[in-house]
């Protein structure tokens, strides 16, 4: 029994140590692979905002022209670079050694980042960006601190800084301190964000609604069947259910004489 218990603590202390603490907490999100006019614009916005730095090397376009129901010379003319095939992978141009010279790191792959980090995990992220001088890039991130990526979708949302909840960070012309620890509180701490008025080109709800396209886009990357694995699914259920029945008035029908 102490063996179990000794176990069972070791594996729970794992677990704290490797989520880091507490996390910024996360937006719901439900993703909805029917929806092909959302999967189409999440698409047209990685195409524009994403694929100079973000591949997609494990989908290829011509499945996702299919599966999104876009006529595959629309696809070819409207969004594969000039060197793509319609049956090529979604690899980028960057090389990465460059990339890791210019960003610290190469910019990760994108195909199966939804599955990884969770839909809401990726929507979350791209709305807590917010302005911050001391980054290299001058912008931080909530859900992640010490981001290594520019705001590429501020033009969009507009300019976000962030501020404390209850009162702001300088007070009486001194840096506010946390009453316990005595340690500056950072952005992070604060947690609100705010938009600078007038900074972007997209309303509070039309940016939601723009990120929402992406990750729901990006979720169906990950795994591009599930749509149809889910549909399957049901008819294999219902497929059973009917057997079911046929199964048990034959099995009343074999065992009508033994009773």
């Amino acid at each position: 029994m102490k063996l179990w218990i000794a176990l069972l603590t070791g594996i729970w202390t794992l677990g704290a140590v490797a989520a880091g603490g507490p996390q910024y907490p996360l937006e719901s999100m439900t993703p909805d692979y029917d929806d092909k006019t959302s999967l189409q614009r999440g698409l047209a916005t990685y195409s524009h905002y994403c694929m100079g730095c973000h591949s997609l090397e494990y989908q290829r376009y011509e499945r996702t022209a299919t599966d999104l129901g876009i006529d595959p010379d629309v696809m070819t003319s409207a969004l594969l670079p000039e060197s793509k095939k319609i049956g090529d992978l979604g690899t980028i141009a960057m090389p990465a050694t460059a990339a890791a010279e210019w960003f610290g790191a190469p910019p990760p792959d994108l195909t199966l980042v939804a599955r990884k980090r969770s839909p809401e995990w990726v929507y979350t992220y791209m709305k807590t960006f917010y302005t911050d001088p001391t980054r290299p890039l001058g912008a931080n991130n909530l859900v992640f601190p010490k981001v290594g990526m520019p705001h590429v979708l501020e033009p969009l949302q507009g300019v976000q800084r962030a501020v404390c909840k209850e009162a702001p960070v300088r007070e009486g012309g001194q840096i506010k301190t946390d009453p316990i620890s005595g340690n500056a509180l950072t952005a992070e701490q604060c947690g609100v964000l705010e938009v600078v008025e007038g900074t972007g080109t997209l309303s509070a709800a039309e940016y939601d609604q723009l990120i929402y396209d992406l990750v729901n886009f990006l979720e169906y990357v990950g795994e591009p069947s599930k749509a149809q694995s889910h549909d399957l699914g049901i008819k294999v259920l219902l497929f059973i259910m009917l057997f079911f029945v046929f199964a048990y008035l034959l099995k009343r029908e074999y065992w009508r004489d033994v009773h």
